[in-house]
This record gives C-alpha cells, sequence and structure tokens, in this order.
C-alpha cells in the first residue's frame, strides 16, 4: 500500500465530511432545534457534532498526535443549548487537529498498534482510522435525519 496515498485520502475524507459536518449544523432552522429530542430519539444534532469532534480530537489529536487535548465524553451528551457559533468553531479545531497530526504521521506510524486500547482487541492505527471516518460519517448521517425529522 502506498501510506503517503492512505494519509491523503483520510485528510480529504475527514475534511470533507466535518465541512459537511458543518454544513449540516448551520442548516437547522434556529439554535434550539440542534437540541430537540422526541420519543426514541435521544441524541440530538448538538449532542452529535459535540460527540463527533471529541472522538477525533481524542483519538487523533491527543493519541496520536500528543495535543494536550482532555476529552470528557459524558459531556458530550449531556451539554445542551451550546451556540452554533461554538459548535462550529470546535469542527474548525477538529478540521485542523486531524490535518495536522495526520501530516505529521509516519507513512510507518499506520502499520503500528494503535496505543490506546479500544474495542477489546489490538488493531492497527490504519485500521483505527478508518474506523473513526467511518464512525464520523454514521453520526454525520443521523445528524442529517435529525434535522430533518426533528427540526421543523
Amino acid at each position: 500500500m502506498n501510506e503517503e496515498l492512505f494519509r491523503e485520502s483520510l485528510i480529504e475524507i475527514f475534511e470533507r465530511d466535518l465541512l459537511k459536518l458543518q454544513e449540516e449544523i448551520g442548516s437547522y432552522p434556529d439554535e434550539n432545534s440542534l437540541w430537540n429530542l422526541s420519543g426514541e430519539i435521544k441524541n440530538s444534532g448538538g449532542n452529535l457534532c459535540l460527540h463527533i469532534v471529541g472522538n477525533l480530537c481524542h483519538f487523533i489529536g491527543a493519541v496520536l498526535g500528543g495535543s494536550d487535548y482532555v476529552r470528557n465524553r459524558d459531556e458530550e451528551f449531556s451539554k445542551r443549548n451550546v451556540p452554533r457559533e461554538e459548535l462550529i468553531s470546535q469542527i474548525n479545531l477538529a478540521i485542523k487537529t486531524v490535518k495536522e497530526t495526520l501530516s505529521q504521521l509516519d507513512p510507518k506510524d499506520f502499520e503500528v498498534v494503535y496505543p490506546e486500547h479500544v474495542f477489546d482487541k489490538k488493531m492497527t492505527a490504519e485500521f483505527f482510522l478508518i474506523h473513526l471516518a467511518t464512525h464520523l460519517n454514521y453520526h454525520l448521517g443521523q445528524i442529517n435525519y435529525h434535522r430533518r425529522l426533528l427540526a421543523y
């Protein structure tokens, strides 16, 4: 595999989907609708946004990049009424974090075992980065559906 091409592809996919996340957050008709819950829908678009940012800033920025980001996963799902402007700012932080961290990784870094124990199994950084990209996309779809279902 061409690790350089893999790195550039990952950066492009993360940036594309995080920009789409910004677009989704901006498409809610008002800030209150970002936090709507109904019936079995227990995670608002705002909380899913916070979760995506926390996930990427922790697993890519802190673990792989050595940043000083400290994740509070519980708060990602409990915090409410964060202004849209702050959510957009946090998405921008995630874009910057992902791009800078992945750009600085040595191609061989993708082949090593991911340094944090996740999923009760050893996996390469490459495998886990692919998981993180699909995890982002999964929640991006949930946000799109939440917006179309509950925002109006």
